[in-house]
């Protein structure tokens, strides 16, 4: 099953125009009754904060689909269209709104919402996961009572820090500006921001990534071992930035059981 829904109806916060560039969306895949496992996991593609690459958006929700869980795909907005944070950080944050509002409706277990991203998608997952909140229980929209907090985080060679030392230049740009404040920067490098209600995270990253410097899981991992966050964290000497599920360089069994035998898919 596939189904597009806009995050907003009306109303869309930080909104430029009305164009399918300032539009954000979820786009459903569910799987087959007889394989549904009640999870389900919001997917946030790759792409600089400038595209989204649709390998590490559909690709993953299909792939989730075959091990019985749900994935639902965001379409935040981007630079390319004019958005920075913090319009880029709350459009995922809708999306986990939404879709502990939808669980019920879509089959899925209001306690078993993960987010998921790849590169820059990896930052916008992690950024949620450091910044989430309960929910604003006075506002008249039913979906923003909702928690945006994700139950777990998977994060496929993610872009963690904003420093000019390991953080990626084009990432920083496009979320934070050419010259952010201080606080900013601090705010935006979620390695800074784990705490101890941080939701458990699986990470991986390749040592030979050149796009995306591995040092970014490290510190982020190193984070969530202070806090005494669960974690699992793989770091593979091959592949090239961006594999997705995997390429004739690397071999994807090596991570994709993993969403299984955590026990968030069973």
């Amino acid at each position: 099953m596939e189904n597009k829904i806009k995050l907003w109806e009306e109303n869309v916060p930080e909104a430029l125009g009305s164009d399918d560039k300032d539009i954000p969306t979820l786009t459903l895949y569910l799987p087959k009754p007889d394989k549904a496992t009640g999870a389900g996991i919001v997917i946030c593609p790759g792409g600089g904060y400038h595209g989204l690459a649709p390998h590490e958006g559909e690709q993953y929700a299909l792939w989730l689909n075959e091990q019985g869980i749900a994935g639902i795909v965001l379409k935040y907005r981007l630079a390319s269209g004019g958005y920075h944070y913090p319009a880029i950080f709350y459009d995922v944050a809708r999306a986990m709104r939404c879709t502990r509002f939808m669980s019920k409706e879509w089959g899925i277990d209001s306690n078993r919402i993960g987010v998921m991203g790849s590169s820059a998608g990896g930052h916008l997952s992690s950024l949620i996961l450091t910044h989430f909140d309960k929910g604003n229980n006075d506002s008249d929209d039913p979906v923003e009572r909702q928690s945006s907090r994700p139950d777990l985080g998977i994060l496929c060679y993610p872009v963690i820090s904003m420093s000019l030392e390991i953080g990626h230049a084009g990432c920083r740009e496009a979320l934070i500006g050419r010259d952010p404040s201080p606080e900013l920067i601090k705010l935006a490098s979620t390695e800074l921001n784990v705490k101890e209600d941080t939701p458990p995270c699986f990470l991986w990253h390749t040592y030979e990534d050149a796009g995306v410097k591995v040092e970014n899981s490290l510190v982020f991992a190193e984070a969530l071992s202070k806090a005494k966050v669960p974690f699992e964290l793989h770091v593979y000497e091959k592949g090239h930035h961006g594999l997705g599920l995997g390429s004739t360089e690397y071999d994807p069994s090596k991570w994709l059981p993993w969403t299984t035998e955590c026990g968030f898919g069973c």
